[in-house]
């Protein structure tokens, strides 16, 4: 009975010195936060990648934690997107004159690898860069506006999809992304880390703009319906000069052998779940 007391005190006692020596067995189970910043779009009406139009962008975040260096972050976004062709100085592009706007609805799983040991509350291991790796999907719906009218543009078959042109199908509104980035973290109390990151998205749609192959020509949008405002939406060359309509039948309209592309620069604020480990007795 006795051995059985001392063995239960020295277990509480090396427990309680564990809990003292807060830096050494300190253990970060993950951290939820929140990010701010901007999104950029590129593709068919941003085609030099120019970083010169961005918009709001926010998001909510948690990361598991497995060890100092690897956590597994599930983060939800939500951006707006948008771009004009008067942006460009290519001449094509200007008297194509198209231009769109969407709100993106993101849910993506994240794989982080610190490059340093990140123990929060221990003063040699409060910073590291990183990097990430993931997959997500994402819902747009673009539009524009005619005589200050917001139109979506998924509805018009701009494209002849309504028409089935060519055998084209209207294209969905959710797609998929792949995200990748790099960031650096710093923890700055100990139950608060701040980040900054950079993350791009590939996806495997080109319709994020609604801009893809061929012009239809004029004569293949109906006379009814959304086919009149589909005709003035798919090429806006008559707003540049009437004389000079460029959307005749079977010219490129974009590029569908690029998928459309977009990124977040983001600043984060997160929150520790931290638990203390207490030495073996061994």
């Amino acid at each position: 009975m006795t051995k059985k007391i001392l063995s239960l005190f020295l277990a509480l006692t090396l427990c309680t010195t564990g809990l003292m020596a807060q830096s050494d067995e300190y253990v970060q189970v993950g951290e939820f936060g929140v990010t701010f910043g901007g999104a950029h779009y590129f593709g068919d009406i941003n085609t030099r990648v120019a970083i010169n139009r961005p918009k709001p962008a926010i998001g909510l975040f948690f990361r598991k934690q497995f060890g100092n260096y690897v956590g597994l972050r599930i983060a939800g976004h939500y951006a707006q997107l948008g771009y004009s062709d008067t942006y460009s100085k290519n001449d094509f592009q200007q008297r194509r004159n198209l231009s769109f706007n969407t709100n993106i609805w993101e849910i993506a799983a994240m794989g982080d690898f610190n490059f340093f040991k990140f123990q929060p509350n221990d003063p040699r291991y409060l910073f590291t860069p990183y990097v990430t790796l993931g997959l997500g999907v994402f819902t747009y719906d673009p539009y524009a506006f005619l005589n200050g009218k917001k139109e979506f543009l998924r509805p018009l078959g701009t494209e002849g999809q309504t028409v089935a042109y060519q055998g084209r199908k209207q294209y969905s509104t959710m797609a998929v992304c792949i995200p990748f980035g790099a960031g650096l973290k710093f923890n700055v109390s100990p139950n608060v880390n701040l980040s900054f990151e950079i993350s791009h998205r590939y996806t495997f749609t080109d319709y994020l703009d609604d801009v893809s192959t061929t012009f239809i020509g004029a004569n293949n949008f109906p006379a009814s319906g959304n086919g009149p405002t589909a005709l003035l939406l798919q090429d806006r060359s008559y707003e540049i000069d009437p004389n000079a309509i460029i959307g005749v039948e079977g010219r490129q309209r974009g590029n569908s052998k690029q998928k459309d592309q977009y990124m977040f620069v983001e600043l984060g604020l997160s929150f520790n779940i931290s638990s203390y480990r207490c030495p073996s007795t061994n």
